[in-house]
């Protein structure tokens, strides 16, 4: 067992009970690290942790409790799989309504970006139907030998969006890295 020190993150009570036990033979903190493959130093904290409170047990953790537990956590992402637009709020609402505790909109955000969903715009594109692609494919085909100054004719224009205020009301998806042109993550417009 000396092959794998610092495999173990916490020592179960049975261990160190151990551990004490052959400390308090008499035995050295090096060899009773080399018999149960833990770290000198963790051996070391036991003992003296002992020697002053008189007991091994495992303290608490500090820091704060999470607020959901891995089933909540699992139940966030699908929801968000389930409506990739609703909105931290929205689903950090119907969690609390589920679980019956209070969640924040930022525990929803960091359980999404835990499951791989991040908030990204969708890509948006013009619903093209068979007559439109045939119609768009002739038109590259009669266009392909043009030169630069017939190109220079034409004018192709940005239908880019000029807020002036700071909310663009742009709606947002969660979606997993890699898959932005997924179907589920496209969002058709045709304003014509």
């Amino acid at each position: 067992m000396a092959n794998n020190k610092s495999v173990r993150r916490h020592l179960d009570a049975f261990i160190r009970g151990r551990n004490i036990g052959k400390l308090e033979e008499g035995r050295s903190v090096t060899s009773v690290a080399a018999e149960f493959g833990i770290a000198h130093s963790i051996v070391s904290l036991l003992w003296r942790q002992f020697q002053t409170t008189g007991t091994a047990i495992r303290g608490f953790s500090s820091g704060r409790p999470r607020g959901t537990t891995p089933p909540d956590d699992r139940y966030i992402v699908l929801q968000a799989r389930r409506n990739r637009r609703q909105t931290a709020g929205e689903i950090a609402r119907h969690t609390t309504q589920a679980t019956g505790r209070p969640i924040s909109r930022f525990t929803v955000v960091k359980r999404l970006h835990g499951g791989g969903l991040f908030a990204r715009r969708p890509v948006r594109c013009v619903p093209l139907t068979p007559a439109h692609r045939r119609r768009r494919s002739l038109w590259c085909r009669e266009h392909r030998n043009w030169r630069d100054n017939e190109w220079g004719r034409v004018l192709f224009t940005d239908e880019s969006r000029l807020s002036l205020s700071s909310d663009s009301h742009r709606i947002l998806i969660w979606r997993e890295r890699g898959s932005r042109n997924h179907p589920s993550n496209i969002i058709e417009r045709d304003r014509y």
